[in-house]
């Protein structure tokens, strides 16, 4: 005879979603009705498998005083118990659905805890969990009250029965892996935990249960019609439109409609024989027309970003200030849509999205994307056996967000492959709310889905999908397209992001898209700085593949955010300087200009010189007017002469203070006429050095050594930058990637050999030849210097030999200053950095700044600070003019103690400042994930020559 015994944790593989909670319902945070946050202080016991305890934790009376005490929310491995994971789409453990490891981490939690003295004492009671990662068995007052799975999905229990006035025991047991872990597959941290909030509803008879509100918008007539269904009769009234109606009645009356440009809300009420619940209600319809998603009657270009939730410290265990933190950053960056990838966010982070204005692509939360290294065999989603749990995740995302207005579009999930899953979800999506597009990028002949939708298309592809010549099948053809996930953000980038816009907005069908991703989901760490992959012992990790957004951990903006926020602003700003015309585009869906204020500024050399108000009519969206500046001022013949024009909030808005600055553009007047330079010093010859001018070198090597009293050091050829992540690209890349081939090639050891040093005339020329160890590849070096007695002029010439099948990373000079260098002033493109495909939010002027303020802080070190077009800089007593205009970088170590560090903390300032003056930049692309730089950026080998003259400062 064979037996098997149930076991106490048999839910925690069982593919059901589990057991014991209520149907999901709408949520909303407040009510008339009482409610009690059991957040804050829980007591905490990790066992290392998921029976290694018994269950009498639960029982009433149980001592947990000697219990380690967590945050709630919270994730216990960010607490000191345990260590975090984080992988891309592997699973972290054997893949064996439903299967998961013995040693599966388990938290049991505890927390103990009085009702009010004002809690009432009839009705009901439900206690909710907003989020836990990844399966949990809930017990109250020493009663099993069920489990569930759905880690980022609201669960709902009946426990009025249970309570008492006072010593109410919960009891929480958290298993880090379950059957759900397999749906789960985020490319995130793996982060056990009650992560999101834990609330005790009252719950009076004729309470609210579940209610719908329709409010839908005709733009023909300026009407909008509301009906509230509701499982429990009740009235709905909104005072603002003078609505008192029964639910289930609908009411059409004159409104002003919600869009993510103009989010008009109308306060309302539900109004039940035991509850009153505040609505905020939005009219606006949603509608699959001509080919096109159009809101409100009018096709939508999403300007948008896809949002994992991070804090540094707690995870994903947000507040509401930093939510709000996010969606004000996205709004002064002029975005106007997120997908929250891969999951349903914090509900308060939609209300937001609908007080603020966002459009939101909201995701289910699930992704299998592990079951791609096996062809995609078992995978749940076509798995009749998980079907059940699919659809509990679909019904508990639309039944909890539905009456968002900001909620335009449903996605089934991520990079689950296929299957009929998927399918059913979306038929009962579908069956359930007809007010809105489904979503799914995996369903590539769009079988079930309203939009074609791709990840990191080129732009060659994206254009012939605009153009309608991308084929596939007759469904899919008379689709809107977006690109779900483009531009990956990841350290140094995304580049190429204004020619993808460019595309966007020259074909009907290309609705836009959102950038990969919002916020690197870097952990604070003392070591390290900010940690990412394989810092905590994994055993296996993505690395800072985890580290791909446009703002830093700490949410501070990176360069790729503000080049984002130029390349989408919504204000096009275009003219003829010399003639002083601008043409204005109202560039917005549906808002137009009146909540915006017109500047100029008329510049000379980089400094302003006059400024004034541009008057500017309040154009509707689309509409276009010329404008006339004023006559440029008399003076600033043989000066660089431009008009900079800014769009400006005229007035303080819910997202935005007076005069923040939406759009801009520099019109070009009159170029600057060179200085002339001529060489009239010889050079002097003596036993240890050349003198010229101002300057001294080796009489030996030609080397460089002062220019005045400034010490120079190491003044070469420089060919090398510290690979960016999108120079590294990303391993299943088919495409070139550059970082791998130029350390094949060897360009971050090139050898320096001199050949001659000559003094003929007026100049020192010094020849050399700069190649790396075995190749036969190189560069013909030739440094010519001239003086005209105070200044020091260098000519470069570079000959490329051999044969040079990838481009270079950077070409021009690289030299040494005294440590004591800190201010920097220059000229050129600011005040941020900019390369060749990034350098769209550049502004010409004069600008300033200290060494360390130069660097971007990217959490793994790489190739940073470039500062485009520049004309002169000064730094260390030096002074610097380029001709052409040159990138300037500037920062306390070398390009290969850059390239060496893993992280900031590797970095320690050395006793010089190292100036690089390049004459070319390869461009950056969004390689790490998505294509490399555009032919147009890539720095080719290629004869080049280029010069600077170096002046002494006084002083």
């Amino acid at each position: 005879m064979s037996f098997r015994t149930s076991t106490a944790i048999d839910y925690v593989e069982d593919v059901s979603p589990g057991s014991g909670a209520l149907p999901p319902r709408a949520w909303y945070a407040s009510s008339d009705a009482k409610s009690l946050s059991l957040n804050g202080s829980w007591r905490l016991r990790v066992s290392p498998t998921a029976d290694a305890e018994d269950d009498s934790f639960a029982d009433e009376g149980y001592d947990a005083g000697d219990w380690a005490e967590v945050a709630v929310p919270g994730h216990w491995v960010l607490q000191g118990h345990g260590a975090p994971i984080y992988t891309n789409h592997l699973y972290p453990f054997p893949v064996d659905p439903p299967r998961v490891p013995t040693e599966n981490p388990t938290g049991d939690h505890l927390r103990v805890f009085d009702l009010p003295s004002e809690w009432p004492s009839d009705g009901g009671a439900v206690l909710r969990f907003d989020g836990v990662e990844s399966c949990a068995r809930v017990w109250l007052n020493g009663t099993d009250i069920g489990e569930f799975k759905g880690s980022r999905l609201p669960h709902e229990f009946a426990v009025g029965h249970l309570l008492k006035p006072a010593g109410n025991v919960l009891a929480v047991r958290v298993h880090q892996w379950s059957a759900g872990s397999y749906l789960e597959d985020q490319d995130q941290w793996w982060l056990p935990g009650i992560f999101r909030d834990v609330t005790l509803l009252h719950r009076p008879a004729g309470s609210a249960l579940d209610f719908f509100v329709h409010a839908s918008y005709d733009h023909t007539t300026g009407e909008g019609t509301l009906r509230v269904d509701s499982d429990v009769d009740g009235r709905v009234t909104v005072p603002a439109l003078d609505i008192d109606v029964a639910t289930g009645d609908a009411v059409t009356v004159a409104v002003e409609p919600w869009t993510a440009e103009t989010p008009r809300l109308y306060d309302g009420f539900l109004v039940t024989e035991g509850e009153r619940v505040p609505l905020r209600i939005g009219f606006r319809t949603v509608v699959l027309e001509d080919g096109l998603m159009k809101v409100n009657g009018k096709a939508v270009l999403f300007k948008g970003v896809n949002r994992h939730e991070w804090h540094p410290e707690q995870g994903r265990a947000l507040d509401l200030e930093t939510m709000r933190q996010d969606v004000l950053l996205m709004k002064r960056h002029n975005l106007n849509a997120v997908r929250t990838s891969h999951y349903p966010p914090h509900p308060a982070f939609l209300d937001l999205c609908d007080e603020y204005g966002l459009w939101v692509i909201d995701e289910c939360d699930l992704e299998t994307h592990g079951f791609t290294e096996q062809a995609w065999r078992d995978n749940p989603v076509d798995d009749d056996r998980w079907t059940p749990a699919l659809l509990d995740r679909a019904a508990r995302m639309v039944e909890r967000d539905k009456n968002h207005p900001s909620v335009v579009i449903w996605s089934l999930g991520n990079e689950a492959g296929t299957g009929r899953g998927l399918t059913a979800m979306a038929e009962w999506i579908h069956g359930r709310d007809g007010s809105r597009l489904v979503h799914y990028e995996g369903d590539i002949d769009c079988r079930d889905t309203d939009m074609y939708s791709r990840m990191y298309a080129d732009h060659a592809e994206v254009e012939r999908i605009g153009e309608g010549l991308d084929g596939g099948t007759h469904k899919r053809r008379q689709l809107p397209f977006i690109l779900c996930e483009y531009g990956h953000a990841m350290g140094n980038g995304p580049g190429g992001i204004a020619d993808y816009q460019r595309i966007f907005e020259a074909h009907d069908r290309l609705q836009g898209g959102f950038i990969w991703e919002w916020i690197d989901h870097g952990i604070k760490d003392d070591r390290h700085g900010f940690a990412y992959g394989g810092d905590f012992g994994e055993e296996l990790h993505d690395g800072n593949f985890v580290c791909d957004g446009l703002v830093l951990p700490d949410r501070t903006p990176s360069p790729g955010l503000v080049e984002y926020k130029k390349v989408i602003e919504p204000v096009r700003i275009e003219g003829d300087g010399a003639d002083g015309t601008v043409r204005i585009t109202n560039g917005y869906d549906f808002a137009d200009l009146s909540a915006l204020a017109f500047e100029w500024s008329y510049q000379v050399d980089g400094e302003s010189v006059e400024t004034g108000t541009l008057s500017v009519p309040a154009l509707a969206p689309g509409e276009s007017a010329e404008v006339k500046l004023p006559a440029p001022p008399a003076d600033g013949r043989g000066a660089e002469t431009l008009w900079t024009v800014r769009a400006l909030l005229a007035a303080e808005t819910a997202w935005g203070p007076k005069d923040h600055q939406v759009a801009w553009a520099q019109l070009p007047v009159g170029d600057r006429s060179p200085e002339r330079f001529a060489a009239s010093e010889a050079p002097v010859a003596g036993e240890r050095r050349i003198t010229l001018g101002p300057a001294a070198f080796d009489a030996r090597t030609g080397a460089l050594r002062t220019l005045g009293g400034v010490e120079v050091s190491d003044l070469r050829l420089d060919a090398w930058r510290a690979p960016t992540d999108n120079d590294d690209g990303a391993p299943w890349q088919s495409d070139v990637r550059y970082g791998p081939l130029w350390r094949k090639l060897g360009l971050h050891r090139l050898q320096h050999r001199l050949d001659a040093v000559e003094l003929d005339g007026d100049a020192l020329t010094v020849r050399t030849r700069v190649a790396p160890a075995a190749w036969e590849v190189g560069l013909r070096t030739v440094y010519r210097w001239t003086s005209d007695g105070t200044r020091l002029r260098l000519t470069v010439s570079v000959t490329p030999e051999g044969d040079w099948d990838v481009p270079l990373p950077r070409l021009g000079i690289r030299f040494g200053l005294p440590a004591s260098a800190d201010r920097v002033k220059w000229f050129g493109g600011g005040p941020g950095e900019a390369y060749p495909d990034t350098r769209a939010a550049s502004m010409l002027g004069r600008w300033e700044s200290s060494v360390d303020e130069l660097q971007t802080p990217y959490v793994r070190p790489q190739e940073n600070g470039a500062r485009a077009d520049v004309r002169w800089a000064e730094l260390g007593g030096l002074r610097v003019e380029g001709d052409p205009e040159f990138w300037f970088t500037a920062r306390r170590w070398t390009t290969e103690q850059l390239d060496a560090a893993a992280h900031l903390t590797d970095l320690a300032p050395g006793d010089k400042v190292w100036v690089n003056l390049d004459h070319g930049q390869h461009g950056i692309g969004s390689q790490s994930c998505g294509p490399g730089p555009l032919p147009q950026y890539r720095l080719q080998a290629a004869p080049a020559e280029f010069s600077f003259v170096f002046s002494e400062l006084p002083g």
